[in-house]
């Protein structure tokens, strides 16, 4: 069981279940964690019984919603080993569950941000809160990414706890992806084939990242599987 954290305050919720899917897809059992503090996944990931805290699944995920420590997760299940799971992603927004989740030893943890001076400055506030260094890798939402935007990221954070990669995903914004994840939303359906090329290509960096030894052509596969809905 490999745990990953996908850290900062940007949206990750339809990030996240778009890289769940190619991971399922390539025969990993995912578990997405929704442990931010507006619970996005509550809204847009469709459940059965609504109560405070639960794991559904769609499209085979599950998808946990209202927990805020791992072992909550593990007395919901009924399990008291390890959990059944290959991957858990973690979506975090404070560092209150950075710490709860014990990111610091997950296996990756990457750094989700747009430009916007909300998403750099609380997202760093984040950061700047925690006691032991961070190994993190960039995931960057840009129009078109500039280096005085990544300069400027780079500058905010001289004060944080973080240690960057050199490896960093970009994904562009402002080229009809978003139309596309609201379709899927309304939907109820995680697809794929509407989404940019660069779109793709970030999810293919994150899920290569994630899975030792996989080769690009085994990712392009499996969103192709996704794309004919197979």
């Amino acid at each position: 069981m490999e745990i990953i954290g996908f850290i900062g305050v940007y949206d990750k919720t339809d990030l996240l279940l778009n890289v769940s899917k190619i991971l399922t897809t390539l025969g990993k059992r995912v578990l997405m964690v929704d442990s931010t503090v507006n619970q996005k996944a509550k809204y847009t990931v469709p459940y059965i019984s609504p109560s405070t805290s639960y794991v559904t699944s769609f499209e085979d995920i599950d998808v946990a919603v209202g927990f805020i420590k791992m072992e909550q997760i593990k007395q919901y299940l009924g399990i008291s080993e390890e959990l059944p799971y290959d991957i858990i992603l973690i979506d975090a927004d404070t560092t209150q569950r950075i710490q709860e989740f014990a990111l610091e030893t997950a296996k990756k943890n990457f750094f989700v941000t747009a430009f916007d001076v909300y998403s750099l400055k609380k997202g760093l506030e984040i950061l700047g809160e925690l006691k032991e260094p961070l190994n993190l890798i960039k995931v960057l939402f840009s129009k078109e990414l500039l280096n005085e935007e990544e300069e400027y990221l780079n500058f905010l954070s001289l004060d944080a706890k973080v240690v960057w990669s050199e490896y960093k995903v970009y994904f562009p914004i402002e080229n009809g992806d978003l139309t596309v994840l609201m379709e899927n939303q309304r939907v109820e359906k995680i697809k794929l084939k509407k989404l940019s090329m660069q779109y793709k290509e970030g999810l293919i960096s994150i899920v290569h990242e994630l899975v030792d030894g996989i080769s690009d052509s085994a990712i392009r596969k499996a969103i192709k599987t996704i794309e004919k809905g197979v």
